[in-house]
């Protein structure tokens, strides 16, 4: 043993020596210090709902010898690969879904390589819980069965629900849904359901009662947020019929007959009860407890009550019956019953039903005539109605009403026994309108009111109805547009109006008429509505082209309405253009035009519009006109009077026109004017033009020389009146010096002439 350890010693030694002379040390990774991320992943713990993709940890360790170190994880074999490592970073990132309530711990081997070494560990990462599951409910569907005598408050069915998160998100309470209604409660820790202290089960009231449950966890952090898990489940609690219901009558209360030729041992009622224990129910027993008078008796299983006298040997008209059901129980010492009353009533034969009757016996078509609108709750007095039935009792009881009449009638009265007068009134008066309905027919209707038969018979009311003067004439608009060339002779037709009046007869006859001022020039036919032009009437457009005024609708009763007619005046073409003259003289500058116009004095276009042309010139060749406008131009290439000399021997330039003014109207007009033109050109002095132009103006020569001389003596007064005022202040302001220049003049001329 000793040998062995001496050698194993120098084994030991020898390689300890080799590895000092070629040392390679193992990579290795930092240890983790308290909430630090860099390091070989020793106590991770990861929330199971971080998100794939997020980053997780970084891996971090070193190589003695300085040299670059490489990361890898793998996991053991069939295991999911939770984690993918950076080989150069060691940055750890998640690329699964984490589920702990599946697995709340990962192994996971990680290592860091020199690229000559490898160091692998083994790691364990925790899964943290976050509240992402919601509680489940156990052993559903929930069917529970409780006997409807079941105490309030006694418990009466436990429902569990398992949340597999941790902590407060793992913990479950219970709720009801809609408690404050529900006939339940449930404890919130243990699940218990319970019927609450208030409240009792009721099987004939309802059988069947479904709660709703809800379990909620205790809440906790997933995805960043708070939030509180939840689910449902519907417990069906079944009411168990115990007996506790006493029988009970179908289709009360009991009325049967008797009739006249019932024979003995005939079936005239029958009753039914039953246990009100519907889910265990005993069987009936049926008695009569009194009332009977030993004339009748019934089956003590099926309820039918059977006659055993004749109808002579009965008392009595009525017999109250008694009945008794009572449940048959074994187990009972006191059976429980109740009790009802069936009224049979001994009546003859129904064998007449009501028939109606006129004033000569039976009548089934009654016929009248009234006029429209009469007031509301108007009898209809025309009608002489009796109705009758034979029969006694009972069978005597019939209702009548109307069939057919729109609610427009009332029958009085509506319920007899055994006869009555009929009388029918106005309901509704507006519906009575000769206009929508010349005539009225409808039913009236007896039946029988009580009696298995319900005989019943028929009476047809046929009501004519006579028109009144209740509506006023309309027209059919409120107002016409008529339009009428101003040419139309007198008596023309320019519209026709309508009116309608829904009467009939004389009552639907219309008059019309005409008013106002602006109606001076038409008429209208009283029957047909045509308007007309007054035999003497003449419209001219240039005049007045338009009129309006109202007329009238009139019934016999002076009932009316009014419209408003409108008369557009149409132009034509009845005036030719005409010129301010038949000879015009004008004075042409060369490169100016002249102006000539004509004017059209009809009322409308295209009558009036003027279109001017040149009919006659010599030369033809030197003059232009604005077909619109009527301005004379030279031509575009006489630009002086030479030219124009070349072209005539007219060498004092003056000219005579024949110039048409010609409308646009349909047939057209024209007129002609002779237009004199002197040419003169624009160096020449424009006072020569005027002179030229005053040649055939005398009358404003005249006007001219007054003026020249009126303008010359008064510049001659005026001065003369100012020489005189300035003679005279001189004269007295130095009297003495003038005169001494009258003396002195004489001696100066002498000098002068000496």
């Amino acid at each position: 043993m000793k040998h062995a350890e001496i050698y194993y010693n120098c084994i030991f030694f020898t390689v300890t020596c080799i590895s000092l002379v070629q040392s390679d040390y193992a990579p290795y990774f930092y240890g983790n210090a308290p909430n630090s991320t860099n390091g070989n992943m020793a106590m991770l713990s990861i929330p199971e709902d971080t998100p794939i993709g997020s980053h997780l940890y970084t891996l971090n360790g070193t190589d003695m010898e300085g040299n670059a170190v490489t990361y890898g994880m793998t996991f053991d074999p069939g295991s999911k690969n939770y984690f993918a490592v950076d080989p150069k970073t060691g940055s750890v990132t998640l690329v699964e879904e984490l589920d702990r309530e599946k697995e709340d711990e990962i192994e996971a081997l990680i290592s860091i390589s020199d690229g000559v070494n490898e160091v692998v560990e083994k790691v364990r990462i925790l899964i943290t819980d976050a509240n992402d599951e919601s509680p489940e409910f156990m052993k559903i569907p929930y069917i529970v069965n409780v006997p409807e005598n079941t105490p309030p408050g006694a418990s009466i069915f436990k429902v569990y629900a398992v949340d597999r998160d941790n902590g407060s998100g793992g913990s479950v309470t219970y709720f009801l849904q809609n408690m404050r209604r529900s006939k339940f409660s449930i404890d919130r820790y243990s699940g218990i359901l319970r019927i609450k202290p208030s409240a009792s089960l009721d099987f004939e009231k309802s059988r069947a009662h479904f709660v709703t449950v809800i379990a909620k966890d205790g809440g906790g952090i997933h995805k960043g947020k708070h939030q509180i898990g939840s689910s449902t489940a519907t417990v069906t609690i079944n009411v168990v019929d115990v007996q506790d219901t006493p029988p009970v009558f179908a289709g009360v209360p009991y009325y049967g007959y008797v009739y006249e030729d019932t024979e003995p041992g005939s079936e005239i009622f029958s009753v039914v009860a039953y246990d009100g224990d519907h889910g265990n129910p005993n069987p009936i027993h049926y008695s009569i407890a009194h009332g009977d008078d030993g004339s009748f008796e019934i089956n003590s299983t099926n309820g039918v009550i059977t006659l055993l006298k004749t109808t002579e040997q009965l008392q009595k008209d009525v017999y109250k019956l008694l009945i008794q059901a009572s449940e048959v129980d074994p187990d009972v010492d006191t059976p429980v019953f109740m009790t009802a009353m069936v009224t049979i009533q001994v009546v003859d034969l129904n064998n007449h039903r009501p028939t109606f009757y006129g004033e000569h016996g039976p009548q089934s078509q009654f016929e009248i005539t009234m006029q429209e609108h009469p007031p509301a709750g108007e009898i209809l007095r025309g009608l002489k109605i009796t109705v009758n039935d034979s029969d006694q009792g009972a069978n005597a009881q019939f209702s009548l009403t109307l069939v057919g009449d729109g609610g427009v009638f009332r029958v009085i009265p509506q319920t007899i026994l055994s006869e009555a007068q009929v009388t029918i009134i106005v309901e509704n008066s507006t519906a009575i309108d000769y206009e929508i309905f010349q005539m009225f027919t409808f039913e009236l209707l007896a039946v029988e009111s009580d009696t298995p038969e319900q005989l019943n018979s028929t009476a047809t009311i046929i009501i004519h109805i006579v028109d009144t003067n209740d509506n006023t004439p309309k027209f059919t608009s409120e107002f016409y547009v008529a339009r009428i060339p101003e040419n139309s002779p007198g008596g023309s037709p320019v519209i026709c109006v309508s009116a309608h009046d829904p009467d009939s007869e004389m009552w639907g006859e219309v008059k019309y008429s005409i008013h106002g001022a602006g109606a001076d020039l038409f008429l209208i036919h009283p029957s047909t509505g045509v308007i007309y032009t007054q035999p003497w009437a003449v419209l001219d457009a240039e005049e007045r082209s338009k009129y309006n005024f109202p007329i009238k609708a009139e019934d016999v009763e002076g009932k009316h309405s009014l419209a408003e007619v409108f008369v557009m005046v149409l132009d034509v073409n009845d005036h030719y253009p005409e010129f301010n003259e038949n000879i015009l003289d004008k004075v042409m500058i060369i490169g100016s035009p002249v102006k000539v116009e004509a004017k059209d004095e009809d009322a409308e276009e295209p009558n009036n519009v003027v279109d001017y042309s040149i009919m006659q010139a010599d030369p033809a060749n030197v003059f232009d006109i604005g077909q619109a406008t009527g301005e004379i131009v030279l031509k575009s290439y006489i630009r002086s009077l030479e030219v124009i000399h070349n072209i005539t021997k007219n060498k004092d330039c003056q000219w005579s026109l024949i110039v048409q003014a010609k409308d646009r109207g349909s047939p057209s007009f024209s007129t002609t004017a002779v237009v004199r033109i002197d040419i003169t050109e624009e160096i020449k002095s424009r006072l020569n033009s005027y002179i030229l132009g005053l040649r055939n103006h005398p009358w404003r020569i005249f006007r001219i020389c007054v003026s020249t001389i009126s303008l010359i003596v008064s510049v001659t007064v005026l001065v003369s009146a100012l020489m005189f005022w300035k003679t005279a202040k001189l004269s007295q302001v130095h009297p003495s010096s003038k005169i001494r220049k009258i003396v002195k003049r004489p001696a100066q001329t002498e000098v002068s002439s000496q």
